[in-house]
């Protein structure tokens, strides 16, 4: 079964379709589905495939060019989290999967500003009501109710593209790749991370908690479905930071890490105590808080741009105060793709409150990294499994 679409990745691709096996896995609901839109979709349903069936929870990711700004399972939202990212509980209430996807969402909401959602679980009315005021290009899920259709059927002037993938479908044990006329073939990763892929740990502290353990998990999963090379930083079952695509390791970790530094200052009493100017669009209100809690990396006309955002004059948050309240947090996790060559991997996760890593281990320098690890009190996993996505 062949899709035309209207382009590929760019305007002058002017060849483009979809090609299904047939009983087709996938249909358009709604909307007109890009190349891209559909790159993004099938990877972030393999992703949140993989976290459904490692934890069991309802999964989310927010996907931007086929890699996701973040990821997570759902979980309980406290007023402080709804209070920084901008959440007003929904009419009906949260459902598990709207909870997700709130989460995912907020990871990095300025990277996710026209994402493409992926979910596993059939679209509900919470969630519906979640996405009906976001920026999106679309979603991907198994199934949606009646109610969430004509909710999200009516964004983008009806526009809104809209996939359903039968939750049943597996694909070929050999996944194959056309190049520059030249086709690819490779065994499908086929890898499920689980509590065990974890149990070889290598440092003094070998503490990895029930529920750090879940957010390690998700971390990692996170990772088997994000261009390489990748780090993910995760906390309370999502990740907060993801470092994609960079070629080296410590690249990675700085992205990521500094994502996730972000996120986490976002619910610092200092910014949670920010007033907007009255009409101040959420996007911009987004900006603003992100403007804030990097205050110190602005110059002179970005503070007054974000004064102007304000309706009081904030006090920012000293290098002292970010470094204390990243300290304090408990269950800050970080994950590679790959082995971790040298220890400022390890520094830099220490700054961001990192307690405990996974990698897949085999560098020839693993005794400085397990060494580094040991001097900032982390636990550290060897997982011996690489998940390299190209």
């Amino acid at each position: 079964m062949d899709t035309p679409l209207k382009y590929g990745c760019n305007p002058n691709q002017a060849h483009a379709l979809l090609r299904q096996p047939d009983p087709a896995p996938l249909s358009v609901v709604n909307g007109a589905p890009s190349y891209i839109n559909l790159l993004d979709g099938l990877r972030g349903w393999q992703l949140v495939r993989d976290l459904k069936a490692a934890t069991g929870k309802a999964s989310a990711a927010s996907f931007k060019h086929v890699s996701p700004a973040g990821a997570a399972v759902a979980g309980e939202l406290s007023d402080n989290f709804k209070t920084a990212f901008f959440y007003a509980d929904p009419a009906v209430g949260w459902s598990p999967v709207a909870a997700a996807y709130a989460k995912a969402r907020s990871s990095d909401r300025v990277a996710s500003f026209g994402d493409f959602i992926t979910v596993s679980e059939p679209v509900d009315a919470a969630l519906a009501a979640v996405i009906k005021p976001e920026v999106s290009d679309g979603i991907i899920a198994p199934g949606y109710d009646a109610d969430a259709l004509d909710v999200l059927k009516a964004k983008k002037g009806g526009k809104y593209v809209m996939l359903q993938i039968d939750p049943a479908y597996t694909p070929p044990a050999v996944d194959s790749r056309t190049d520059f006329g030249l086709t690819l073939e490779q065994s499908h990763n086929d890898a499920a991370i689980t509590a065990n892929t974890f149990e070889t740990i290598v440092t003094k502290n070998t503490t990895i908690p029930a529920g750090v353990m879940e957010t390690l998990i998700v971390a990692t999963i996170t990772l088997k479905h994000t261009q390489s090379n990748s780090i993910s930083v995760g906390f309370d079952g999502q990740a907060v930071g993801v470092g994609a695509g960079q070629q080296s390791r410590i690249a990675c970790t700085r992205i990521a890490c500094d994502k996730a530094d972000r996120w986490l200052l976002k619910t610092h009493p200092k910014t949670l105590a920010l007033r907007f100017t009255n009409g101040l669009a959420k996007a911009e209100r987004v900006n603003a808080q992100d403007s804030f809690v990097r205050f110190h990396e602005l110059n002179a006309g970005e503070r007054d741009e974000l004064r102007k955002a304000l309706t009081h004059d904030a006090d920012p948050i000293t290098p002292e105060e970010r470094a204390d309240w990243l300290a304090q947090l408990e269950g800050v996790v970080l994950s590679s793709d790959a082995f971790i060559p040298f220890r400022d991997n390890l520094d830099r996760a220490a700054a961001s409150g990192v307690s405990v890593v996974a990698q897949a281990g085999g560098s020839a320098r693993d005794e400085h990294v397990v060494e580094a690890a040991d001097q900032h009190g982390m636990a550290m996993a060897m997982t011996g499994l690489r998940l390299f996505l190209h």
